[in-house]
């Protein structure tokens, strides 16, 4: 048996004697120097495995994850979401703090000179989206679509016509390694993925995966919901805990990064 020795109590993290970049903060920062885009996976769950509530993730969230979340999206350059997850969740665009994504960029963490949220960025073959759902009204930044040459050409015009940055990232698939290649051309390294399970499982199939944030929320659910992943065929990807962090409600939020023996 081995004690974890990264387990850290989240009511005892602060700020530093500067006020400005928290120890969490810190904990969540991405790798300096990245030579391509880092895909981060930001998922929660219940005890029982169950990524949803009444096909909703939202109530399985608890104080501490949502300041996580918060986080997450203030240290990305762009958020990476399936077209199911964006129409279930009824996505808008990003809400994040002004003033930390400044700061972050100060520091050299990410973030952005102006404190401008990062766009979504949603990954869909056929284009089937709203062009008047939240995704494209309610957003400070128009969102990416990543679709496909042999996606309706009119969908795609509807949905460049809102604003919206719509991208031929493949031919008939849109494939892990057209989203790393056409976020790596805009300059956007830092990735952090939101799901949903079919998105992760493609990502998991292809060695894509560079990290999970994962939440354990307090809770056991039952029911028919699914779990974080899904695809056709296993492909077991060791990882390495980096850390662990323990709320006072029993909530569990980790951090695990792809073993370095793995491409």
């Amino acid at each position: 048996m081995q004690r974890v020795p990264d387990a850290i109590q989240f009511t005892a993290l602060t700020t530093d004697g500067a006020g400005e970049i928290t120890d969490l903060v810190q904990l969540y920062t991405y790798p300096t120097a990245l030579e391509r885009p880092w895909i981060r996976v930001n998922f929660i769950a219940s005890l029982d495995g169950a990524v949803t509530v009444d096909d909703r993730s939202g109530a399985l969230g608890r104080p501490a994850d949502a300041t996580v979340f918060a986080i997450l999206r203030d240290l990305a350059d762009v958020i990476v979401v399936g077209a199911g997850t964006a129409r279930v969740e009824n996505y808008g665009g990003a809400r994040t703090d002004s003033r930390r994504r400044m700061r972050l960029h100060h520091h050299g963490l990410g973030g952005a000179r102006d404190g401008a949220p990062p766009p979504i960025a949603v990954v869909t073959a056929s284009a089937a989206l709203d062009p008047a759902s939240r995704l494209f009204t309610d957003t400070q930044r128009p969102p990416m679509i990543l679709t496909t040459a042999a996606a309706d050409r009119e969908r795609k015009r509807l949905l460049a016509e809102t604003g919206a940055e719509v991208i031929e990232a493949g031919q008939s698939t849109v494939t892990a390694a057209d989203i790393r290649r056409v976020l790596g051309e805009r300059g956007l390294p830092r990735v952090l993925c939101e799901g949903g399970p079919s998105l992760f499982g493609e990502l998991i199939g292809a060695s894509a995966v560079d990290e999970l944030c994962l939440t354990v929320s307090p809770l056991l659910v039952g029911g028919t919901a699914g779990r974080i992943a899904v695809s056709p065929n296993a492909l077991p990807t060791p990882m390495s805990l980096r850390h662990a962090l323990i709320d006072d409600d029993g909530t569990v939020l980790t951090r695990w990064e792809r073993s370095r023996t793995q491409g």
